[in-house]
């Protein structure tokens, strides 16, 4: 973990080994008994004649688990019987934004450059804040989005660029645990969940813990949209197996 200027970044180091199209897995035991048959749609409504338009804010040091995560489940959602282009299969469509069209450089040293700017964006409907350092633009895009009804979802120390934007006061909250007492120092008026995998601050505004917390509020997300079945499909796909994306009260012993 370092600190960046006024951002606070999360580095995490992973070596993955990828297995695409062959066999399947299957979800874990506990998982799939908190799956049924079906639920349905989920909660959220899905916008009428397009994609839902996903926004990852990048900025300089932008950790890459926080950002990468929630992208592979939200491009992994498939729709079955929604029609025959992959576009219609596929709700989400995925872009990033950041303050200029410059490159920046994610935690362990990729380059990304932006899709748009904060000026220039589609308007959004889920904005998703991993870890970063942050820019001057940031936290009006994200008051912005939210007065438009998006979705804001953190990831690990994206909960204070959200509070930094004033939209976590009197609500609850959580981060990576390295940086609870900070995150109570600075954000007094926010109640701070500790040890949850995500926290509801309200029905527009979602904080996860640290790196790969962010998986999991995704694939709530993802319920919330289409229902559990598609939610715990889109799991299995990618061979996921923690449960910690279904609520706890919901998730079988």
């Amino acid at each position: 973990m370092k600190q960046l200027g006024a951002g606070v970044i999360c580095i995490a180091v992973a070596v993955i080994v990828v297995s695409c199209g062959g066999g399947s897995h299957g979800a874990s035991a506990a998982m799939m008994s908190a799956v049924s048959a079906d639920t349905g749609a989920g909660l959220l409504r899905v916008p009428e004649g397009r994609r839902l338009n996903v926004a990852f804010v990048m900025t300089e040091g932008a950790t890459m688990i926080d950002f990468a995560g929630p992208w592979e489940v939200f491009q992994d959602v498939h729709l079955e019987g929604s029609g025959m282009s992959l576009e219609q299969q596929h709700p989400f469509r995925l872009f990033t934004v950041g303050e200029s069209k410059e490159h920046i450089r994610t935690s362990g040293g990729m380059q990304v450059i932006p899709d748009y700017t904060f000026r220039n964006a589609p308007v959004p409907d889920i904005v998703v804040i991993g870890a970063q350092r942050g820019s001057k633009g940031l936290h009006e895009f994200v008051r912005v989005a939210h007065r438009k009804n998006a979705l804001i979802l953190s990831v690990c120390t994206g909960a204070f660029k959200v509070a930094q934007a004033g939209l976590l006061d009197g609500k609850t909250a959580t981060t990576h645990h390295d940086f609870y007492e900070r995150f109570e120092e600075q954000h007094p008026k926010v109640k701070l969940i500790r040890s949850r995998r995500f926290v509801k601050a309200d029905d527009r505004i979602y904080t996860a813990g640290g790196l790969t917390s962010g998986i999991d509020l995704a694939l709530h997300v993802v319920e919330l949209y289409f229902g559990r079945e598609t939610a715990a499909r889109t799991a299995d796909y990618m061979e996921y197996e923690s449960d910690g994306w279904i609520p706890p009260a919901q998730t079988a012993e």
